[in-house]
């Protein structure tokens, strides 16, 4: 017997216009010294239960509850935009924002700072962390123009990093994406 297909909604293609839209709008954002190192992925429907699997084995690792929470909204998500930066890619001007003397200081000092257990990894440049901020507002506020509920979360860009879906990105940050009756991300549990 056949298995029987379902209709697609509307507003699940709609989701995933906007997301594509959204990813547009963050490689347009305005980028330091016009050096971009964004990398955009979208999670699909096929993609969210990995996604929201990985968050929860993060929880459990990190101790950190705020992952499993977040992992039930990605789940009752329709997509997730996932937006990375190559945070060790130093725009040259040596203005000491990481911590460091020199870009050059820096660059040495990858892969030295922070132990494997942190979500992200360190140092970056303040510049390219900065880039990040900006096309991450300029994603939500291309949802917000075309009426998609969404909520930044740094545990869906954490749990994309560990998948391996951003690859040679140091920091990321998630945004899932829903089209309901009432915002999924509005009454949420702490």
């Amino acid at each position: 017997m056949a298995a029987k297909s379902h209709p697609m909604h509307a507003e699940d293609d709609g989701v995933m216009t906007v997301a594509r839209l959204m990813a547009l709008s963050a490689r347009t954002a305005p980028k330091g010294k016009g050096k971009d190192s964004l990398v955009c992925v979208i999670a699909g429907p096929g993609d969210l239960a990995a996604l929201a699997g990985e968050m929860e084995r993060l929880s459990k690792s990190l101790g950190l509850s705020i992952f499993t929470r977040d992992a039930g909204n990605v789940s009752a998500s329709q997509a997730c935009l996932i937006i990375g930066v190559r945070g060790q890619e130093p725009v040259g001007i040596n203005c000491q924002g990481c911590g460091f003397p020199s870009c050059d200081e820096m660059v040495e000092a990858t892969g030295k700072v922070n132990g494997t257990a942190a979500p992200f990894r360190g140092p970056n440049c303040v510049i390219k962390i900065t880039d990040l901020g900006i096309a991450v507002g300029s994603a939500v506020k291309t949802a917000s123009i075309h009426n998609v509920d969404n909520r930044v979360m740094y545990t869906a860009g954490a749990a994309a990093l560990s998948l391996g879906w951003l690859p040679a990105c140091t920091i990321a940050y998630g945004i899932p994406l829903s089209a309901s009756g009432k915002s999924i991300y509005f009454d949420r549990q702490k």
